[in-house]
């Protein structure tokens, strides 16, 4: 029998997002009424510019005060999509403490501030969740704590910034440089007039630092998170991924150590053969390969950014913790009980490849093997190129710490006969 009383709910954002959220309130209220139990009221809109027309939404529900809004003690569900760290923490904090659950699409604040959340949402007896912090409309995140709770994940790989994967898949398709592929999703909306959040990596680090802490029950902060933009990747890195049979991707890793005893996250460009599943992800889609010991490989794909999708994770958010406040229930909270560390980025295992600029002249190589064998690093291939004195080195190694590749790049530098490292480029997904 359903509830004739709504619940109420409060929208702090209403830009993109927010406004499409509105929207399918609206336009849809019988079905979530019907799926939830009780029908949903949008009792306040938290925004900056309350004289903006916004088509569809009450104006005496717009609101400049989210403060007073949070704080009314009949708010059910605060919605929260300002991101953000301040005001969004206190807002949240402020929400919990009132009475409301929470649904957030604030990636950077709950990689930053993500276990202080939980535990004023447990102290208070509320839900927060957050779907849509992570590969949009892709259900990822609740895969990862309900679907996979019993099992045990040892690697999540993936794509998680669009705007990234659309600049790198124009440079791989087309040959654009890195500035005309920029050009480009900035003119056609994939990229803000300020990219550095994605290109530099900062996005999907927060996303890396949410994935990992889930996957593997234990507390991943942003800081935790080694980070590497992908600005300087250049056609010539894509013509040696190509004779690899490889492409590249900005990829979001978060591995358990073979020994079960520590994890690392990372973000940076690396290549990836054409076989593997995330290869053909193109344009600004995103997708997320988990590995599990009883599920084996899993794959999440679909659209990554954008109102609507965003807003299909947020509202699948809304109908869960509504239907958890009809049953005086809350949902699965944070799981960090493993407390493992997290390793530094020198720890990390991968294959690497190196283009140098060597002199063209006889022991060139030989110099060069010598300084990979006192590093301890193995070398897999190696071609040779050049004329007129000067050539090209290309090496790609066995699987090697960073650490150790790190000292072998630095004492590769010191000797006479290379000019300069080209580019140093990892290899994943093999």
């Amino acid at each position: 029998m359903m509830r004739t009383r709504p619940l109420k709910v409060a929208l702090l954002g209403c830009g993109v997002v927010g406004s499409e959220v509105a929207r399918i309130m609206t336009t849809h209220a019988a079905d979530l009424a019907a799926r939830i139990g009780a029908p949903v009221e949008l009792a306040g809109v938290a925004v900056r510019r309350p004289s903006k027309v916004r088509e569809g939404i009450d104006p005496a529900l717009v609101t400049t005060d989210a403060t007073a809004l949070v704080k009314r003690g009949d708010i059910d569900v605060v919605i929260e999509v300002i991101g953000g760290i301040e005001p969004a923490r206190t807002l949240i904090t402020t929400a919990f403490e009132h009475g409301a659950s929470v649904v957030s699409a604030n990636k950077a604040l709950l990689a930053q501030d993500g276990a202080a959340l939980h535990a004023t949402a447990v102290e208070q007896g509320r839900d927060l969740y957050y779907e849509a912090a992570v590969a949009g409309a892709i259900p990822l995140i609740r895969p990862l704590r309900e679907s996979l709770a019993g099992d045990k994940v040892n690697r999540v790989l993936g794509i998680v910034n669009g705007t990234t994967n659309f600049i790198l898949d124009k440079m791989d398709s087309t040959g654009a440089g890195y500035q005309e592929a920029l050009d480009e999703a900035t003119a056609l909306g994939y990229a803000e007039a300020d990219p550095t959040a994605d290109v530099e990596g900062f996005d999907a680090a927060a996303k890396a630092a949410i994935l990992a802490g889930i996957a593997f029950h234990t507390r991943v902060r942003l800081d935790d998170v080694y980070r590497e933009g992908m600005t300087e990747v250049t056609a010539a890195d894509f013509a040696s991924a190509k004779e690899m049979g490889c492409t590249i991707k900005l990829l979001a890793i978060c591995e358990r150590a073979a020994d079960g005893g520590s994890v690392t996250a990372r973000v940076h460009p690396a290549m990836i053969p054409l076989e593997h599943p995330l290869a053909s992800v193109r344009g600004a889609y995103n997708a997320v390969f988990v590995e599990a010991e009883a599920a084996g490989q899993l794959m999440f794909y679909g659209p990554g950014a954008g109102g609507s999708p965003t807003a299909s994770a947020v509202l699948g958010d809304l109908v869960a913790v509504c239907r958890n406040r009809l049953n005086g229930a809350t949902g699965p909270g944070d799981s960090a009980y493993t407390q493992l560390p997290v390793s530094p980025m020198g720890d990390s295992v991968t294959r690497y490849h190196i283009s140098l600029d060597v002199a063209d002249k006889p022991g060139v190589l030989a110099q060069v093997a010598t300084v990979f064998a006192e590093h301890g690093v193995s070398i897999d291939t190696v071609r040779q190129s050049g004329k007129d004195g000067e050539a090209s080195l290309v090496v790609v190694t066995h699987r090697a710490a960073d650490a150790a590749l790190t000292g072998t790049v630095d004492a590769l530098r010191q000797l006479d006969t290379v000019r300069g490292v080209a580019s140093i480029m990892r290899v994943e997904g093999e």
